[in-house]
């Protein structure tokens, strides 16, 4: 006797080459009735993917209403989801990830076909290719977060870039400067006209495109705080752009320590010196009176900054470290004078106590206003360290 589906629960017919055929009607992403169909060597077999095709329908998720391959997809969310809601250096990271790494392996497999061994067999080609392993944890980043957009999307069911281990990337990055060698990094730049940049980055700890984004009204000199809106990035085919801050946690009110406001009360006078001297060739936009301009008054571009202070740590004589590592330095002081690790992580703005705790073991203070005060003393004192 012939098997049979129940009614309603769609057809199975044997086609002239063997295999079966089963189809039933399902509804698509974009709201449609339409006719799948799925294939079996054997009727056994068709009859479970008719059935699993068919729970989908009654847990109300739909069938793709194209068949993406996985390049066509990546294509589609770098231009239409990525680009348009995410940050410049965002969308440059996924882009070129995407255009050297996925697309020209995985670029032409069907996305609704795409296998966790596929990806995983993928992560080994990088790995023969000899590609470093923190570009390969960005690379499989990447991928899962395009999956993860196709899922949300509902083109697919599963991500099976989450099944494949993430590289192992080591997180010896160097070690900041200890107090001596900050304080006789200060020393040696002092009459450098980004002293005070140089300040704030080893004090407060800021990060560099907040740093050069940073506005005379952002600064409360009564007050003694301030707070950092702006950051500076390079748009491409644009040049640099002033931009929001990413989050309301990142814009948060800091205090601002006597030794930094006089550092930057030094610098607004030499930034008038440096308009007198420029004179016609002084271009300063209203909304980016930036501190640290450049010297005829634009934005100071911060891979330019990063060089200029390359320059300075050579000429002061002191261990080798990079922008990124030396705003560190502030979490080595703030340790050094035994600050509570959660007033650290409030001045260094960290995310997780955990990457607070890597550093700031000590427990001492009671509040930032203090704890970066105590910071001042120890850099403005030349007999300390």
């Amino acid at each position: 006797m012939a098997k049979r589906r129940p009614n309603g629960g769609g057809t199975i017919s044997r086609r002239a080459d063997g295999r079966y055929m089963g189809r039933a009607y399902v509804t698509d992403t974009d709201g449609n009735r339409v006719r799948k169909t799925v294939y079996g060597a054997t009727w056994d077999e068709a009859n479970e993917k008719l059935g699993k095709l068919q729970d989908q329908e009654r847990h109300g998720i739909p069938v793709p209403s194209r068949a993406w391959s996985v390049g066509e997809w990546l294509d589609y969310w770098i231009e239409h989801i990525v680009r348009p809601n995410r940050e410049d250096n965002t969308y440059d990271k996924y882009e070129s990830k995407v255009r050297l790494y996925i697309r020209p392996h995985l670029g032409k497999k069907p996305l609704a076909r795409l296998s966790a061994a596929q990806v995983r067999a993928f992560m080994a080609t990088l790995t023969r290719q000899e590609i470093p392993a923190p570009t390969r944890f960005e690379v499989l980043r990447t991928l899962r977060n395009a999956l993860n957009r196709a899922i949300k999307e509902e083109i697919l069911t599963r991500n099976v870039a989450l099944l494949v281990d993430m590289p192992k990337v080591s997180k010896d990055k160097g070690t900041a400067w200890n107090a001596r060698e900050a304080i006789a990094f200060l020393r040696s730049t002092r009459a450098h006209r980004f002293y005070a940049a140089c300040v704030l980055v080893l004090v407060l700890g800021l990060r560099r495109s907040e740093l050069l984004g940073l506005r005379w009204q952002d600064i409360d000199f009564d007050a003694r705080q301030f707070t950092p809106v702006k950051q500076v990035q390079r748009k491409k085919g644009v040049g640099l752009i002033l931009k929001d801050l990413k989050t309301e946690s990142s814009q948060a009110t800091l205090p601002l320590p006597e030794f930094c406001a006089r550092a930057l009360e030094e610098r607004r006078e030499l930034q008038e010196l440096e308009r007198k001297i420029a004179g016609d060739h002084w271009h300063q936009e209203p909304d980016q009176d930036v501190i640290f301009s450049s010297e005829h008054g634009g934005l100071t571009d911060p891979v330019g900054f990063s060089r200029t202070f390359d320059r300075l740590v050579k000429r002061a004589g002191v261990r080798r470290i990079t922008v990124r590592l030396a705003r560190h330095t502030c979490g080595t002081l703030l340790a050094f004078l035994k600050v509570h690790p959660k007033v650290a992580q409030a001045i260094l703005r960290h995310s997780q106590i955990s990457m607070t705790m890597d550093v700031y073991t000590h427990v001492a203070g009671d509040s930032e206003r203090e704890a970066v005060a105590m910071l001042a003393e120890l850099l403005e004192d030349p007999l300390i360290g």
